[in-house]
């Protein structure tokens, strides 16, 4: 992977501090998505981490993994399966509760968007705590569906997230420390 790349992506993520409350910096990925080379570098370069696995669809978890996950699967001709927030699904659905630092959310997907076995990219555009994804994880698994990477654009590794995805391929293009 090219370091210059990765840079230029970098650069292209927008600090938002103090957002959505005091003391945290939020990463702004609208303005890498409104700079058409960048955005295009970042989905080549996360496709580029999952070459070689062999995956039946891509799911992702709204809302800005959908961006990513939906242009990957595109890519790869595999279907998407949108995971969303609670009462946004039209059909039968299955919900996972996930904790976060003030109480608890919930996550959706249909009930019958995967099938046994079937090979799942998991999408989403940040690792913080690893609670959604976690939870995400929980919702393809409970349909018999096997989570085989789950992929990030930004991973803020001082939040050790990925200490709750230990039993998953996780990757990420851009890391925080």
């Amino acid at each position: 992977m090219n370091e210059d790349q990765l840079n230029e992506i970098k650069k292209a993520i927008r600090d938002i501090p103090d957002f959505p409350k005091e003391g945290i910096i939020f990463k702004d990925i609208t303005t890498l998505l409104n700079d058409a080379t960048a955005f295009n570098k970042s989905v080549n370069l996360l496709q580029e981490l999952v070459d070689g696995h062999s995956f039946d669809v891509v799911a992702a978890i709204e809302s800005r993994g959908f961006i990513y996950g939906s242009v990957l699967a595109y890519n790869m001709g595999l279907p998407f399966v949108p995971i969303r927030k609670p009462g946004k699904l039209p059909a039968k659905s299955i919900s996972e509760e996930y904790s976060l630092e003030y109480g608890t959310d919930r996550i959706e997907m249909h009930a019958d968007a995967l099938k046994p076995d079937q090979k799942v990219l998991l999408v989403d555009d940040l690792l913080a705590t690893g609670g959604t994804a976690e939870a995400s994880c929980r919702l393809i698994e409970r349909l018999e569906a096997k989570v085989e990477t789950i992929l990030f654009l930004i991973e803020l590794s001082f939040l050790h997230g990925r200490d709750h995805l230990q039993a998953y391929d996780v990757q990420s293009l851009i890391s925080y420390t």
